[in-house]
């Protein structure tokens, strides 16, 4: 066809087809970019195909050619989700310059989802600035390796980051300007992991109405992170194995074989040498994913870190909710400073995110933090003669604290979780 002689000599694919019933399969099974459709076709209209190719591929840049070009007809396509109109006979140079200006402005709407996708992830744990000598190390390594073609796997305790590393290694790739994508291996069924994988065909199985394009395929060009690896079912694994070594996959209920250009980075909380060795994870696709082993410390290890992000939780979390609230007072940080953080810097953020919530004031104090951290931090400061502490006593500390720093009764009493009633019958009980 003629478009495809004036595209020959640039780096695009280009796939023609000769009606709308085998353009709309076409859209069914492979992931295009630009698309251009006659006005006259056989049996149709370009400009009613332009609906149903949308709903099958939304981001589509559609161009819709006729040589009885008008203004009416123009219009028309417009409406229809058309980007542009093209008049035959038209120029090689003419569509080679069309091409190109729509695939540029499809770069710019991956990297604005990719930009709005950071953004409503910004409030999760940030792990890319430390003055820990280990998690600088981590950080160094997943740098240097960032621009390899290696697999990634990121090993650590939940809540410490994984996630939000792997993002910041696919920025910092040669991949950055393609798509990053997550799939989190336990949250899907057998089934349904398979599915949003590989992608299924049209009547695989109960349900599917209509085809779907697996990550693998749609994250053609980018980085593909699977979150919680070690939960992956040993029936799909020599599959994901099989695309790791080749390329090549099939979608379930398919025989077609595809191939896709992706990078699969791992992440998991799990011992997988242990899973080996038990038969819960094949050795072959352990090794596969293992290429680079990147682990990150729990918080616990890093104390000199938990201050430095925590004081950047807060002045995030005041912005967002207008709260002036300017830092922690020392007997917060000691509390901080004192607690394990099981739940590592994801748990440090949610305590700060509810600590500036519930802030009435210009400083954080430790009734604010959540009862479990300051409990922690109170004891220690009470047990600082060795002497154990009884219940009451432990109340009675706390309660103090929160009416000390809260600014009102009721403030008190929701920090607390009990109903002002409540609250006036402890004070009455222990004097306060």
């Amino acid at each position: 066809m003629a478009l495809e002689q004036c595209l020959a000599d640039t780096p695009h694919e280009v796939r023609s087809v000769g009606s709308g019933a085998e353009a709309m399969d076409a859209l069914e099974r492979e992931l295009f970019d630009v698309a251009f459709f006659d006005l006259r076709l056989p049996g149709a209209s370009g400009i009613d195909l332009i609906p149903e190719a949308m709903e099958r591929a939304p981001w589509i840049k559609i161009i819709l050619m006729t040589a009885h070009a008008s203004i009416e007809s123009a219009v028309e396509a417009v409406r229809a989700g058309a980007v542009d109109f093209l008049q035959k006979p038209f120029r090689p140079a003419e569509v080679r310059v069309l091409v190109e200006k729509l695939l540029a402005i499809r770069r710019r709407e991956r990297k604005v989802a990719s930009l709005h996708e950071d953004a409503k992830r910004a409030s999760g744990p940030s792990v890319l600035t430390s003055d820990d000598p280990a998690m600088r190390k981590v950080l160094e390594l997943a740098r240097r390796t960032a621009s390899s073609t290696a697999n990634i796997m990121l090993l650590g305790e939940s809540g410490t980051g994984k996630g939000v590393l792997a993002r910041a290694i696919h920025g910092w790739s040669h991949r950055a300007d393609g798509p990053f994508s997550v799939v989190s291996c336990p949250s899907l069924s057998e089934d349904l992991l398979r599915s949003e994988l590989f992608g299924h065909e049209r009547g695989a199985f109960t349900g599917a109405v209509k085809a779907h394009r697996g990550r693998i395929e749609t994250t053609r060009g980018g980085t593909l992170f699977l979150d919680e690896i070690g939960d992956m079912p040993l029936s799909i694994q020599p599959k994901l194995l099989r695309f790791i070594q080749d390329r090549t996959y099939e979608r379930v209920g398919s025989t077609e074989t595809r191939n896709s250009d992706v990078r699969i980075m791992t992440a998991t909380n799990k011992d997988l040498r242990a899973a080996v060795r038990e038969g819960h994870f094949r050795e072959d696709l352990f090794y596969r994913l293992n290429v680079i082993e990147i682990r990150i410390p729990p918080l616990r290890e890093r104390p000199s870190d938990i201050l430095p992000l925590a004081e950047m939780f807060l002045h995030r979390f005041g912005a967002e909710n207008n709260r002036s609230v300017e830092g922690f007072n020392p007997d917060a940080e000691r509390v901080l400073l004192g607690y394990e953080w099981p739940g590592n810097v994801r748990e440090l953020q949610n305590a700060v995110e509810r600590a500036v919530i519930l802030c009435g004031g210009r400083q954080v104090g430790p009734a604010l933090l959540p009862r479990l951290v300051s409990a922690a931090g109170l004891g220690e400061e009470a047990n600082g003669d060795g002497r154990l502490l009884a219940l009451d006593e432990m109340e009675k500390v706390h309660i103090r604290r929160v009416l000390q720093t809260t600014n009102s009764v009721q403030e008190a009493a929701l920090v607390l979780g009990i109903s002002t009633t409540t609250l006036w019958r402890r004070r009455k009980k222990y004097e306060l």
